[in-house]
């Protein structure tokens, strides 16, 4: 018979394999539930793994954690799709707050006959625990709404957070060749939890996917910290993985915007421009109504869908799949061109139209349809602003200029929805809006897709 420590090794092992084999699926839409549930999967045999180490000589408060967690975490898990980027915020935020218990609890215990390496990667643990929970919760509060989603700056703010984090190091520095200095500690402590607060204020919304990339990577290396500390090597390689995913991640997000991660974190991207304001006042544009558009759209022989924030906020996916049917059955080849960072969270267009069952092979990124818009008839836009905007290309006073964007403006007709002539996240105005081309609907984005959908069916094929 297997002794335990040999079932607790192999449930490791396997639980590794599937942690790393879902991280390979997900990278795919076509394999993304497999990847869902290997991941589900494997953190199950991981969790019972621990649960049956010799260690463990009471389960009551185990057991009480379980079922706490499990009221917590259903209902967050029940949130409408449009909530998912705060949600995973918050994912972040309680993984962060759980290594940060973790770390000050192991502190406590070991010192001071601790190793000067063990303190290293316990202060480690600690500061990225710490900054990553407070600066998640901010993302979050941002997301949601309730916090400012404009950036909040203040002249000298970078000198002021690089000082607090380097306040921070050179305190856990001390603390590395002095554990006796206990009173350190909670200074550490409370200066890491201020900066995290510190580093999300300046960061607009238009910033937001790249930044929940980069707390998931904090939040994986902090973990992958706690790993060392406990002597778990699951919990290294779980957190080395999901660090290494979320920085490769970041860095392809900032790439699809032509920026660097300095210039995110400390560019206070997405300040409106009054000047964009004021000219776009002065510039009239064109609008259509649901029936003027379904005419337009059966008119066609190719449409290529660009979805944004608007469409998530709106909840329009399935009016947006309804009309996918309505215009292929009349003939119309019909696609969705993906922006990377169309939404407030990576891939959240794809998990988006994915829910409402659009075909795969119809979606795609933003290399594979730009070289389709000069072809395509009519490029309907939904509630996507910077994504599309042509002043990226043109403009080099703008704040995206060089970001690459979806080629909208080279097709024959464009057609954009939205509620009013607003700014996107960049907080700048489009150009695009005032093309000759280019018509405005004007609108809810769930509300005006169905009355178009209506109006088509009305006809038959064509």
């Amino acid at each position: 018979m297997p002794s335990t420590e040999h079932i607790i090794e192999l449930a490791y092992l396997i639980a590794t394999a599937l942690f790393i084999l879902s991280l390979k699926w997900l990278s795919s839409p076509s394999t993304a539930r497999r990847g869902v549930r290997a991941g589900e999967i494997g953190m199950f045999l991981a969790i019972a793994g621990t649960l049956l180490h010799h260690s463990i000589v009471d389960y009551k408060w185990i057991a009480i954690a379980l079922v706490l967690g499990s009221i917590i975490g259903v209902p967050l898990g029940m949130v409408q799709m449009t909530a998912v980027p705060q949600r995973t915020a918050l994912s972040h935020a309680f993984g962060a707050f759980c290594v940060t218990l973790v770390g000050t609890a192991e502190f406590y215990l070991r010192t001071p006959a601790i190793p000067r390496m063990l303190m290293s990667v316990l202060s480690m643990e600690v500061i990225l625990g710490s900054l990553t929970f407070t600066g998640s919760l901010m993302a979050a509060g941002k997301l949601q709404e309730v916090l400012p989603q404009r950036p909040i700056t203040y002249k000298g703010q970078n000198i002021v957070n690089l000082s607090l984090l380097a306040i921070a190091i050179g305190l856990a520095g001390d603390l590395v060749i002095h554990p006796g200095h206990v009173h350190m500690f909670p200074v550490v402590l409370g200066i890491a939890l201020l900066f995290g607060v510190m580093m999300i204020v300046p960061i607009g919304g238009a910033d937001m996917p790249t930044v929940i990339s980069l707390l998931n990577s904090y939040a994986g290396l902090s973990a992958a910290a706690m790993g060392f500390v406990l002597d778990s090597k699951l919990l290294i390689i779980a957190g080395a993985l999901d660090g290494a995913s979320g920085f490769i991640l970041s860095v392809n997000m900032s790439k699809a915007m032509n920026r660097s991660f300095s210039n995110v974190l400390f560019g206070a991207f997405g300040q409106e421009q009054a000047s964009g304001t004021a000219q776009k006042q002065q510039r009239p544009v064109r609008s259509a109504t649901p029936e003027e558009a379904a005419a337009i759209l059966s008119a066609a022989n190719k449409v290529v869908i660009v979805p944004g924030y608007g469409m998530a906020v709106a909840q329009a996916q399935h009016k947006v799949r309804e009309l996918f049917d309505a215009l292929t059955k009349r003939g119309v080849d019909v696609k969705f061109g993906i922006h990377p960072v169309a939404g407030r969270m990576p891939g959240h267009m794809n998990v988006l139209l994915a829910e409402a069952d659009i075909p795969y092979d119809k979606l795609l990124d933003m290399d594979e349809i730009n070289s389709d818009f000069p072809q395509t008839d009519v490029a309907l836009v939904i509630g996507a602003n910077d994504v599309t905007n042509p002043a990226a290309r043109t403009d080099t006073a703008s704040p995206i200029y060089g970001m690459p964007i979806l080629d909208v403006d080279k097709a024959r007709t464009v057609m954009v929805i939205k509620r009013s002539m607003s700014p996107g996240f960049a907080g700048i105005d489009n150009p695009l809006y005032y093309l000759d081309k280019t018509l405005m609907l004007f609108g809810d984005a769930k509300s005006f897709v169905g009355d178009i959908v209506r109006e088509l069916g009305g006809g038959g094929h064509r």
